[in-house]
């Protein structure tokens, strides 16, 4: 499904860029047999996850995967390969992180934890505190400093098993992740436990980025899992008291230099009025970043390839962008609306893929409503590749502010009932072998 999943982001790209008398329907069809017969996003996206592995911003192998896609797009056929320098954050994690809670009793149960990206560590000696347990802000806010000084907060706020639009679900509870640690930092605790943001109940933490503030002390955060989550809380529910040890090595280093990685097929009628497609290249450390964001990345190479392979020139310049550090800093969105802004460049169309690699069904337009119109009478020629809408919604962390450089923003929506059950986990890793299997029909 990958292969029909990126015809569908590079089909819209195709349309908006086509002479008038170009058939629509029959350039899409031109571009889905050659990705069906001749597409490169699975290779691609194996090479990424498999050859280079997790690419957090700042490391060593984040750069590795500068110099892999770099490669990738010439391969694909762009006019123009280049980088575009940002600094970074460089955080790194650290030995294994250890915790455990103990009850009244000295029974201790060890726990299924990571530090949260951007966290402090604990030092060596790690922290022991009681543990407190809040399921709300509000609820954190009634305990203030009298329930929450001196303990380890247990952010337990499960994502709504309810919504069939599990991002809506991710932004509810992921206030807990982002910024929970300074909020429980407000009251005087000394550290923060964050059920993972998961859909599924099961044993990986999931980590993801904490933002602190100057205001009050940085905390250490840790992310615990689903399964050590519901068992933790029902037993403070039965109001049997928990002391929490938690042990972390995490530490942010001094930024970086790194970069956005760049092709360009260019305009044949207007060269100097940009479409941006893209994903970032940066992932979290404990996976292989295969749905966040290796796919979008492979998706954007592989827009420049099908075109290019197709035969067919587009008349404004289409630029795949590889971002670099969307996860816990969005430098190099930063810096690639800066350097348009800066060039005084025109900007028309920019869409992101950032929501994984299942299904195809559609696609969400921050834009005026008779721009959304307008791009809504494509709905018919992709139903046919598995899309069924293009409405009004987000776009893409690393292109949010683009419309100030003229563009109408997009986002790419696949099936979200199981991006969560992996998302910024180590449990995918276990995944894409078999997924690569299934490819090739073994």
């Amino acid at each position: 499904m990958m292969r029909k999943y990126i015809f569908v982001f590079g089909a819209l790209i195709g349309v908006l860029n086509l002479p008038a008398q170009v058939n629509d329907s029959v350039m899409i069809k031109k571009i889905a047999d050659d990705i069906m017969l001749n597409g490169k996003a699975y290779d691609n996206l194996y090479y990424l996850c498999k050859k280079i592995g997790a690419r957090l911003s700042g490391s060593a192998n984040a750069q590795k995967a500068v110099e892999a896609t770099a490669r990738m797009l010439k391969e694909a056929g762009a006019d123009t390969v280049y980088l575009q320098p940002c600094m970074v954050p460089h955080w790194i994690r650290g030995a294994k992180e250890t915790g455990y809670v103990q009850s009244a009793n000295g029974k201790k149960y060890n726990l299924k934890l990571c530090a949260l990206g951007n966290s402090v560590g604990t030092g060596a000696q790690g922290i022991a505190a009681p543990l407190v347990q809040v399921q709300s802000f509000d609820e954190l806010d009634r305990l203030g400093a009298a329930g929450v000084k001196g303990k380890i907060v247990f952010f337990n706020m499960p994502m709504n098993p309810t919504y069939f639009e599990t991002f809506r679900a991710y932004g509810e509870s992921g206030r807990s992740r982002v910024f929970g640690p300074a909020k429980a930092a407000q009251y005087g605790a000394v550290a923060v436990m964050v059920r993972s943001l998961a859909s599924n109940v099961d044993d990986y933490p999931h980590t993801g980025v904490t933002v602190y503030t100057d205001t009050f002390s940085k905390i250490p955060a840790v992310a615990i899992s689903t399964n050590n989550a519901e068992w933790i809380s029902s037993q403070l529910n039965k109001k049997i008291a928990f002391t929490a040890y938690l042990q972390t090595n995490c530490a942010m280093l001094p930024d970086v230099l790194s970069y956005n990685v760049v092709g360009e097929i260019r305009g044949s009628q207007l060269p100097h009025a940009y479409i941006t497609v893209g994903g970032h290249l940066d992932s979290w450390d404990l996976g292989e970043g295969a749905h966040d964001d290796g796919a979008g990345c492979v998706q954007s190479i592989e827009v420049i390839r099908a075109i290019k392979a197709s035969g067919l020139v587009p008349r404004h310049t289409i630029r795949a962008v590889m971002f670099m550090n969307e996860e816990n800093g969005g430098r190099g969105g930063d810096k690639y609306l800066e350097l348009a802004l800066a060039g005084k460049e025109k900007h028309v169309f920019a869409i992101e893929s950032d929501e994984g690699g299942f299904t195809p069904r559609g696609f969400t337009i921050t834009a005026s409503d008779s721009q959304v119109a307008r791009l809504q009478q494509y709905t018919s020629l992709l139903s046919n590749y598995g899309t069924s809408f293009i409405k009004k919604g987000g776009s893409g962390a690393d292109i949010n502010e683009l419309d100030k450089a003229g563009a109408v923003l997009a986002g790419f929506s696949p099936d979200p009932q199981r991006y969560f059950d992996v998302h910024q986990a180590a449990a995918l890793v276990y995944l894409l072998p078999q997924i690569r299997l299934l490819q090739h029909g073994a």
